[in-house]
């Protein structure tokens, strides 16, 4: 733990409180909600600590209190996780070998992989994610015991606005990613995508779907050829070095000539 601290600048871990304090106030949120509608108070409390993924909590809770199967409920649940697929093949040097990855694999969420992302080498990025990873593991639980404690007294948390503070927070993060031309285009992509499909699908679907969006943009710009390019960035050479090799020697040749006819 003393090695986390050294690594990572002060930035990233007031970057990390903040999302700890996020995470705590939809947890608050969450286990009100859940007891209001009829769950017992040890549910809420059960299903953070277990699957640590407050969009497929809140959706399995939706659809049993909608009247759906608890089957239903699990499916829907493991769909809307299903973005944790990606997220598991973008970071999977910092996850661990072994036990740890078990550990490593069930902290993976939303805010740890997109802090791990943030970092510029790999000993920040495990470190981030773990930290990150660890600290939502207590904040979420933490947060959603006292919700179920108090959903007797609060019976609409929404009403203050605790919805809105996780995905504030979340752009927050993403902003400075957006930086780069071909992050941005792809993220108003999928953004566009989410938002147009958000109608007719179910909950966590509309950001699966946006997926699909962002692949294509990065895969046409990673289609571009480089030998359609005649110059280097930036410079003015030609692009292949046997260019250089044939235009000097047609120089020097024209050179030789020009003297021999000035002799």
């Amino acid at each position: 733990m003393r090695s986390i601290w050294r690594t990572l600048d002060r930035g990233v871990l007031t970057g990390i409180a903040a999302i700890c304090l996020a995470v705590a106030m939809i947890g608050v949120s969450y286990g009100a909600t859940a007891v209001t509608a009829g769950f017992p108070t040890w549910l809420p409390m059960l299903l953070s600590v277990a699957v640590v993924a407050g969009g497929s909590e809140f959706v399995f809770l939706g659809i049993l209190t909608a009247g759906g199967s608890l089957i239903a409920a699990v499916l829907a649940g493991l769909l809307v996780n299903a973005r944790h697929v990606p997220y598991g093949l973008s970071v999977p040097d910092v996850v661990g070998t072994g036990w740890r990855r078990l550990i490593g694999t069930h902290v993976m969420n939303d805010e740890s992989v997109a802090m791990a992302l943030a970092q510029p080498d790999r000993t920040r990025r495990r470190a981030a994610y773990w930290l990150c990873g660890l600290a939502v593991l207590a904040a979420w639980p933490l947060g959603a015991a006292i919700g179920a404690m108090l959903g007797s007294v609060v019976p609409n948390p929404n009403a203050f606005g605790l919805d809105a503070v996780f995905p504030a927070v979340l752009i927050t993060l993403v902003l400075p990613a957006l930086r780069d031309p071909l992050t941005r285009t792809a993220a108003l992509a999928g953004a566009a995508v989410a938002a147009i499909s958000a109608p007719f699908l179910g909950a966590g679907l509309p950001v699966l779907l946006a997926l699909t969006a962002v692949l294509l943009v990065a895969r046409r710009a990673g289609a571009v050829d480089p030998a359609d390019t005649a110059e280097l960035p930036g410079t003015n050479l030609p692009a292949d070095p046997a260019d250089t090799t044939d235009a000097t020697g047609a120089d020097a040749s024209a050179s030789l000539a020009s003297s021999s006819t000035h002799t």
